[in-house]
């Protein structure tokens, strides 16, 4: 194997593992907002972890964010919680924070 076919699969290995992490942190910032809706909807136990479940499952319906920011929204909205879509967002933005770290740190 010549050294540029071993960069090659370096870096297809490096991307496929980035992907991956990716992946893994979006379900977990997914899962961690899920339980922070779950919590201003007065949801508590094992019907927030189910919730939280909802939410990680939302995502799958189509690509990017969108799916689950309507899914939090509407919920919001059915509870007559008046959370604005920037706060959403701002707490998507800071739990990626956290889920990241949390899956680079093997947790």
């Amino acid at each position: 194997m010549s050294e540029f076919d071993k960069r090659e699969e370096g870096f297809e290995k490096k991307f496929a593992l980035d992907e991956e992490q990716k992946f893994r942190a979006e379900a977990r910032r997914n899962r961690l907002l899920g339980l922070w809706a779950a919590e201003k909807l007065g949801i508590s136990g094992e019907a927030a972890a189910a919730y939280a479940k909802e939410v990680v499952a939302a995502d799958f319906e189509e690509a990017g964010d969108g799916d689950v920011l309507r899914k939090i929204m509407a919920d919001f909205a059915a509870g007559n919680l008046a959370i604005t879509e920037q706060a959403i967002r701002a707490k998507m933005s800071e739990l990626i924070a956290v889920a990241a770290a949390e899956v680079k740190a093997g947790k």
